[in-house]
């Protein structure tokens, strides 16, 4: 180790390893069922990456357009016109991104200045708050309400203030299942109208919502379109997270300036994988199907669960199951998720570190994008308990 005498004042004193990265070393350690961290144990289809694989033998290994091979730029406008009626310009408002944790540091770094707020709900993400306190900006805490986490719309208005210059908003919501509402995009176009707001739309689980439900995009309003930036993942949706693509949709003049940071922190991402991922996407049913997909997934998992000690949460999008373990102990959840994959092992994300406060409601979440026999045999290990 290389040893430094170096004065450095950190952006971010607080941050240290994230809860995922410590709770999968720790699964690995133990040997457990790694349940905490949200990729599945299971590939994508064979087509997708032949795909790919056409592309590099075809010598489509160099830098692509900094927003995105136009196949796959063109491939997500008509998937987006398709699902929700909305036309954006492939050639100015939509950008290829390194995933979308890239895409949301970019649009946080894009339009949010030293001293403006960003209003933020917690629980919160853990990538939200970090890239906004990294450009200078200061992150403002709405609730969504336990046990259903819906938003506290009129904590929202409270806060709004003159330096507010971005609200982030994330459906389906990471960690807690949950999902907006068309009632919940018509308080938030209120709150906005006639400011200068931008709306950071985080939609990377728009394709699993469950129970005959329906995702509702931020763009299904013009009002709240013309002010939004929305973020979407193909980790997600095709099961290839280590591939880090996603994409962003705006308006041609918020794109413009979103374009302004990507093209510096990025420039480009990886052309084959554009160029699989756009002939993958001839076929909407790999995307359309994602919701009955995961739902058997979700019920499966929850199944497992029935005749255990554990208080099952509702789950109306995403592939991760929050549940109460009051009946089980009463450790702090952080203590608890720890022991979990100790001694039972079952590795879990306990939900306290999603709050500013580190609010402990005896809630973990569980990632069930998973094979049956996995969570088959992390259920068996759970109704032991």
């Amino acid at each position: 180790m290389i040893p430094s005498s170096l004065a450095i004042d950190s952006k971010l004193p607080w941050v240290g390893t994230t809860i995922f990265t410590v709770m999968s070393r720790l699964a690995s350690e133990c040997g457990a069922i790694n349940l905490s961290q949200g990729f599945p144990d299971f590939s994508a289809e064979p087509a997708l990456f032949e795909a790919t694989t056409r592309a590099m033998q075809n010598a489509k290994n160099q830098y692509s357009p900094m927003a995105g091979v136009p196949e796959l730029r063109h491939a997500i406008g008509a998937k987006v016109e398709s699902l929700y009626g909305v036309r954006f310009d492939p050639e100015s408002e939509i950008t290829v991104t390194a995933g979308a944790t890239q895409a949301l540091f970019t649009a946080i770094a894009a339009f949010v200045r030293p001293g403006d707020e960003v209003i933020v709900f917690a629980p919160v993400y853990d990538s939200y708050v970090p890239a906004i306190e990294t450009v200078g900006g200061r992150a403002v805490y709405a609730s969504l309400l336990f046990p259903d986490y819906r938003p506290d719309w009129e904590s929202v208005r409270r806060l709004v203030s003159p330096r507010t210059r971005m609200i982030i908003v994330n459906t389906p919501n990471n960690p807690t299942g949950s999902l907006l509402t068309a009632d919940d995009f018509a308080t938030l176009a209120d709150i906005v109208r006639d400011t200068d707001i931008v709306v950071l739309s985080d939609e990377v689980y728009e394709h699993i919502v469950f129970d005959g439900g329906k995702h509702l995009s931020v763009i299904s309003r013009e009002d709240l379109a013309a002010r939004s930036i929305v973020v979407s993942s193909f980790g997600k949706t095709y099961h290839i997270t280590g591939w880090k693509i996603g994409y962003v949709l705006g308006a041609a003049a918020l794109m413009n300036e979103f374009r302004k940071v990507h093209q510096f922190n990025v420039f480009s991402v990886n052309t084959p994988c554009q160029l699989g991922i756009a002939e993958y996407m001839d076929d909407p049913s790999r995307y359309l199907g994602l919701s009955a997909f995961y739902e058997q997934k979700r019920d499966f998992f929850r199944a497992q669960l029935q005749d255990s000690r554990f208080e099952l949460l509702p789950c109306r999008g995403t592939y991760f199951q929050l549940v109460r373990y009051q009946e089980v102990s009463d450790l702090p959840d952080r203590a608890f998720a720890e022991w979990l994959t100790r001694e039972v092992g079952v590795a879990a994300i306990p939900v306290s570190v999603f709050y500013p406060d580190g609010r402990d409601d005896h809630v973990v979440r569980f990632c069930f994008a998973k094979l049956d026999s996995t969570l088959s045999a992390a259920g068996e290990r759970l109704r032991r308990i």
